[in-house]
């Protein structure tokens, strides 16, 4: 039986277009941080090679075992208090398996006789990294999916030994679902990465007409294309049944500038249709992401926003629109060096005849709406593969204070616990706390006085596994009952 787009629409709104999941696939993360599961130990005697017994994939076939969960405990010189914005000295914090099970000064933490010791008594200890705006994703281009997936799991480990221990994956540029596969994947401790959240395709407008956007695409890569409000609708649905865990959406196309010099943008959604999306997402339990530089599809974005959503870029930012954001509780990630890099300007001095340039404006208004009296701002790179290279993300922790005028501590507090709570995981990310999962990344030196030492990543755990140690051996070691190391 064939069905209309229409048709399909209508179905996939009612809920019965339901497109099968894997069977090894994770649950949305969406609202909780994913804790990696113990692989299922092969059952029975094993009888193939080796006699040390094996675990077993969800889909079949066998792996080494990770090891049991232990107990380590980390002394800390400095530890930055992302909660508070404070840095405190001489912390000690336990780590049993996955989570933090006690942090608190020297003195008030009991390490257990016996148990393992990471000394970074010389240095600062911060919560994971969390960048709210990336795309380990790069766009497909000439790679086939099997190379952009491998590409991805390269830019993934990268963000990762930088110091990112969760990020926000908004689209992926034209790979269709495959960073859903990558994040299920990552979660099974398949392939090394952040904790990660996907939107998968984003969804985009193709005017009250179907028209030139509207291309064949079986394979499901490329973003979704809308042109009325029913179809919005199906479109979130579409994006929920594969398993993101957020929307994106572009309710701003461009910025250009007329003859006399006023700064105009390209508003692609009317407004009845970006309510709907927001709406149908905020019904299925999802937040949404705008791409939106400015004019009338930015403020479509923050009039149809929900508390959670939240609006990326912001070039034509008012403080009366940043006010309003702040009132609605939407969350503002202005990624700024994506932004105001070379090559924006060279595009308006070539399309303006060295006229006009957007990036002063764009440097003004970060400011401004950084300085919001209650809007959260979150640290997003826009890392995305050409500007940027996935390891870097922390320039834009700098930026936040070189350019949108933050201090070193409320930049690092956008970059863990703020990003945390956009994402929904506040609870378990974002802040080195009692119950969370142990995402510690530490640095040399004091970044509430040098900012540029996120830079300079030395030590990396994630989910109470270490996965980088640039300090010198001997630092990690078994407590004697006196609390030295031996």
């Amino acid at each position: 039986m064939r069905f209309s787009f229409a048709m399909k629409a209508m179905l996939a709104i009612l809920g019965l277009l339901v497109l099968p999941t894997a069977p090894w696939a994770q649950v949305s993360n969406a609202g909780h941080a994913p804790e990696t599961p113990a692989p299922k130990v092969y059952s029975g005697t094993w009888r193939g090679v080796g006699s040390v017994t094996p675990c077993v994939l969800p889909w079949g076939g066998v792996i080494a075992c990770p090891p049991a969960p232990a107990t380590v405990a980390i002394r800390a010189g400095r530890m930055f208090d992302s909660i508070n914005g404070k840095m405190l000295t001489r912390q000690v914090i336990l780590v049993q398996g996955q989570r933090i099970t006690d942090v608190g000064p020297e003195g008030s933490v009991t390490i257990p006789a016996g148990v393992r010791v990471i000394d970074l008594s010389q240095s600062t200890l911060l919560p994971g990294l969390i960048d709210a705006h990336d795309h380990f994703m790069t766009a497909r281009g000439k790679m086939t999916g099997d190379q952009a997936l491998l590409v991805a799991t390269k830019r993934l480990r990268d963000g990762l030994l930088n110091g990112f221990t969760a990020m926000k994956e908004m689209t992926s540029h034209g790979n269709g679902y495959q960073d859903v596969t990558l994040r299920d994947m990552i979660n099974l401790g398949v392939v090394t990465g952040p904790r990660v959240q996907v939107s998968g395709r984003g969804i985009v407008w193709g005017g009250t007409t179907p028209g030139p956007r509207d291309k064949p695409d079986p394979e499901l890569l490329n973003a979704i294309v809308v042109h009325n409000v029913e179809e919005a609708k199906a479109a979130v649905h579409t994006e929920v049944e594969h398993g993101v865990d957020h929307i994106k959406l572009y309710p701003v196309a461009n910025w250009h500038w007329s003859p006399n010099g006023e700064l105009q943008f390209d508003a692609t959604y009317p407004l009845e249709v970006m309510q709907a999306l927001d709406d149908e997402a905020e019904r299925l339990g999802v937040k949404t992401g705008s791409h939106a530089y400015g004019g009338q599809g930015l403020q479509n974005a923050i009039t149809a926003g929900h508390a959670g959503d939240s609006i990326e870029h912001g070039q034509g930012l008012t403080q009366e629109l940043c006010n309003e954001m702040a009132r609605k509780g939407l969350f503002y990630s202005p990624t700024i060096l994506e932004y105001t890099h070379p090559a924006n300007s060279d595009t308006d001095a070539k399309n303006t005849g060295g006229k006009y340039d957007i990036v002063p404006i764009f440097k003004k208004n970060v400011r401004m709406c950084i300085a919001t009296k209650g809007l959260v701002t979150v640290m997003g790179s826009g890392s995305q593969g050409s500007a940027w290279a996935e390891g870097t993300n922390a320039l834009e922790i700098a930026a936040l204070v070189e350019i949108g005028g933050m201090t070193p501590a409320q930049a690092l507090q956008a970059g863990t616990i703020n990003a945390a709570t956009e994402m929904r995981w506040q609870n378990d990310v974002g802040s080195l706390t009692k119950g969370k999962f142990a995402d510690i990344v530490a640095v040399s030196g004091d970044p509430t006085s040098d900012i540029g030492e996120t830079q300079h990543i030395k030590f990396v755990m994630k989910g109470g596994e270490v996965f980088r140690n640039d300090y010198a051996p001997g630092t990690i070691g078994a407590m004697s009952l006196s609390g030295e190391l031996r």
